[in-house]
């Protein structure tokens, strides 16, 4: 018997998020919100428009996690349409903001105008393996202008990148916006080990000069040892230059004592990369300057400096020198599809770790040009530029320095005496909503009015509206303020609790102008 009752048993989920998400509660979703509507605010002024694409992208229009045909789902999470035979559309979630940008642009291209200014801000799913502090949703924050092949677009992204910054509560001297371009990298790599006979690019026609950059360009596209690296001069920030050179030529131990592999360069090679990623100066025009030489032997690279040049000029006219924007050749982004200048907001405060080191933030943002991206969908070069912010990551650090600055306070609660008096408690809380103040009435179990305070308690409401018979009778209600009164239990002077005191009684008519009182700061 006691085995059929086993059998029978009803079969209950177990109610947990899956491995690699989390859910975010009250307090958390306020500030994330208030922190994307003041980078919104900024995202408006410079004339963007806002855009939500469906979270759901074919797997061909997303294109990136591509490896194989057999395995069109590898990287995001995706599943074949049912019914529609093996031709079936594979659908997948967005992995980032950028990819639906593409599709749209190449969609919609005869109805946008040109160039097309667009924000957008949301969730994106990626199907890896997470970790401590990666997730498998997480929040992005996108600004793109699609059809410009100007720099000022570059320009103008960096600038709405700092001030989107300091909106939110990063002040100057806390971050710096850092800036370099892919047409530089490529002008090193070729310089390094391109094998291309090495001429004075500066005395050449401009024939000669485009003829010489486009071998240069096809020398990359050929070479096996570019991408191993740009995935090197990558972690200049994480392992240092002596790391670099080691990862560049036979390879270096890593924290854990494992051994990585060098890419296998000679030292002279490697050192030519130093060289590179140390060329930042004490100023934009001194970096400028040593890249010149650095790349005098690279049309391409040269062209990438003019850009850089031109960018720092543009930057300046408006007041933001180098204070808060960079020029910058260790910023290396790892995106292939980088085609010009990109960019990385990188803070510069210290925090610390679980271990209680001191550390300094890092990135929170970084983005560049894409000109190749949207040709996928058309056959057409269509340039474009933009920048993405974590979101996460950005909200952290807030919270670090204390800056957070949304309003996470718990509504007003009108408390229930009576259960035959509800449509009066109902009537106080419209009052006070109307009014504007965030009010609810009690909906639980009212029987034990201890209950209540502590329901108070856990959603942080400032202050508990009280009437019983007696309060009733004679016209009034009790008004607790909750703040106050915690503060009282951990020992607040006697002058203030005499100058305010944590519990009053007033006229009903003087509920909303009361309770005003006692929320003003």
């Amino acid at each position: 018997m006691a085995e059929k009752i086993r059998a029978e048993k009803t079969y209950r989920p177990k109610a947990e998020t899956p491995k690699g998400f989390r859910d975010y509660f009250g307090a958390e979703v306020t500030e994330r919100k208030a922190m994307l509507d003041r980078i919104a605010e900024v995202y408006h002024r410079y004339g963007f428009d806002p855009l939500e694409t469906s979270a759901v992208e074919t797997v061909e229009a997303l294109g990136k996690f591509l490896p194989d045909v057999d395995r069109p789902n590898e990287g995001v999470f995706a599943w074949q349409e049912a019914s529609e035979g093996a031709d079936a559309d594979w659908l997948a979630l967005r992995y980032d903001l950028t990819a639906p940008l593409a599709r749209v642009a190449a969609q919609y291209r005869n109805d946008l105008p040109s160039p097309y200014r667009r924000y957008a801000m949301g969730p994106v799913w990626r199907n890896e393996k997470p970790g401590p502090g990666r997730f498998r949703q997480f929040y992005q924050c996108d600004a793109d202008t699609v059809g410009s092949s100007s720099v000022a677009a570059d320009a103008e992204i960096c600038a709405m990148l700092s001030d989107a910054l300091e909106t939110v509560g990063i002040p100057r001297g806390d971050y710096v916006v850092k800036v370099n371009n892919r047409k530089v990298l490529n002008g090193i790599l070729t310089s390094v080990t391109g094998g291309l006979e090495r001429y004075e690019v500066a005395s050449m026609t401009p024939e000669e000069r485009k003829e010489y950059r486009a071998l240069e360009l096809a020398g990359l596209e050929n070479d096996p040892a570019v991408d191993p690296i740009m995935r090197t001069l990558d972690k200049f920030d994480k392992v240092g230059i002596e790391g670099v050179r080691e990862l560049l030529t036979y390879g270096r131990k890593d924290a854990s004592g494992a051994f990585i592999d060098g890419v296998g360069l000679s030292s002279d090679m490697a050192q030519g990369y130093v060289n590179f990623l140390t060329a930042k100066g004490s100023s934009n025009e001194s970096t400028l300057r040593r890249l010149r030489e650095i790349l005098a032997h690279s049309a391409i690279g040269l062209e990438g400096v003019d850009e850089l040049e031109e960018m720092a000029k543009l930057l300046d006219c408006q007041g933001y020198g180098p204070d808060r924007i960079v020029i910058d050749p260790g910023v290396v982004r790892g995106l292939g599809y980088y085609t010009g200048p990109v960019y990385e907001a990188e803070l510069t405060f210290e925090i610390l770790d679980e271990k209680g080191r001191k550390r300094q933030f890092g990135s929170v943002a970084g983005g560049g040009r894409y000109d190749g991206l949207v040709k996928r969908f058309t056959g057409q070069d269509v340039p474009a530029t933009g920048v993405s912010i974590g979101v996460d990551r950005l909200l952290a650090a807030l919270r670090a320095k204390g800056r957070v600055t949304a309003d996470t306070t718990g509504p007003v609660v009108v408390t229930v005496m009576d259960r035959e008096r509800m449509a009066d408690y109902m009537a106080m809380v419209g009052d006070l909503r109307q009014a504007g103040i965030r009010a609810e009435v009690y909906l639980g179990n009212p029987k034990n009015f201890g209950n209540q305070l502590k329901y108070a308690d856990k959603r942080q409401s400032p202050v508990a509206v009280i009437q019983g018979a007696n309060e009733a009778e004679k016209g009034t209600v009790i008004l607790k303020d909750l703040i106050l009164g915690a503060k009282i239990a951990e020992g607040a002077s006697l002058e203030e609790w005499k100058s305010r005191p944590a519990q009053v009684e007033i006229p009903v008519a003087s509920l909303v102008a009361e309770v005003r009182k006692m929320l003003a700061p």
